[in-house]
């Protein structure tokens, strides 16, 4: 059995995640409970395509907050946890293979990886991001799908040591047994599907190229052209 396609590509999906997050942010401003300065924050690469459509219709900044997996040594692929380029840190001790593993130092260079590929990445991306105050502000974190939700936890953590007044975590699809865990992560979580059964983000996407880095700058550099000094691309 496979899960059937919901969206076209990212672009598509952050466009509808970009009502949802407009129609809330609309209704808050409605009922006067709030009016704070928004922020969009993605999670590269593949969550900047969508977190670009919704910057754009909501025409605030768009930010990177880089978080890796920290991949099994005997299966990469596995995530264990998870590390933003900060150094905040998440491990999931609830994984069977995460506590079986002998304790040899592979964490420490698991993690070091991790850490090492986030900052690279960080490094090379956050040029093309302006300068913003966060304090006091809606942090939108978007991604392109949460499978097990490792990543955007840890990129929330590292958010709220910005001292916003809320963090919210937003994607097009994730699984619905993790809405609960999600929830104690963000101030406000927005989900547009949790299908059932759930077997990969990509599936639910028609198109779902791996984003390229240059392409991942020239997106943040797009959205940010009026709001940042001109500054030399990759």
């Amino acid at each position: 059995m496979t899960n059937i396609p919901l969206f076209a590509n990212r672009t598509q999906a952050g466009e509808q995640l970009a009502q949802a997050i407009d129609a809330i942010l609309t209704q808050q401003i409605a009922d006067q409970v709030t009016n704070p300065v928004t922020i969009v924050y993605a999670l590269p690469r593949g969550g900047i395509p969508v977190a670009a459509a919704v910057a754009r219709l909501l025409n605030c900044p768009l930010m990177i907050e880089v978080a890796k997996k920290i991949g099994h040594p005997e299966n990469p692929e596995l995530a264990i946890g998870a590390v933003t380029a900060s150094g905040n840190v998440l491990w999931d001790e609830h994984n069977i293979f995460f506590r079986h593993t002998p304790k040899s130092g592979w964490r420490e260079r698991a993690l070091d990886a991790a850490i090492s590929q986030a900052k690279s990445l960080q490094a090379k991306l956050s040029p093309a991001c302006p300068q913003v105050n966060t304090q006091g502000a809606t942090l939108i974190l978007v991604d392109d799908g949460i499978a097990t939700g490792m990543t955007i936890a840890v990129a929330a953590t590292s958010l709220k040591a910005l001292s916003p007044a809320e963090v919210w975590l937003c994607s097009p699809v994730a699984p619905l047994e993790l809405s609960p865990w999600l929830d104690q992560w963000g101030d406000r979580v927005v989900i547009l599907s949790t299908p059932k059964p759930f077997f990969s983000v990509s599936n639910f996407y028609l198109e779902f190229p791996q984003v390229q880095t240059k392409e991942a700058f020239d997106c943040l550099l797009q959205q940010n052209q009026d709001k940042m000094n001109p500054q030399k691309q990759i």
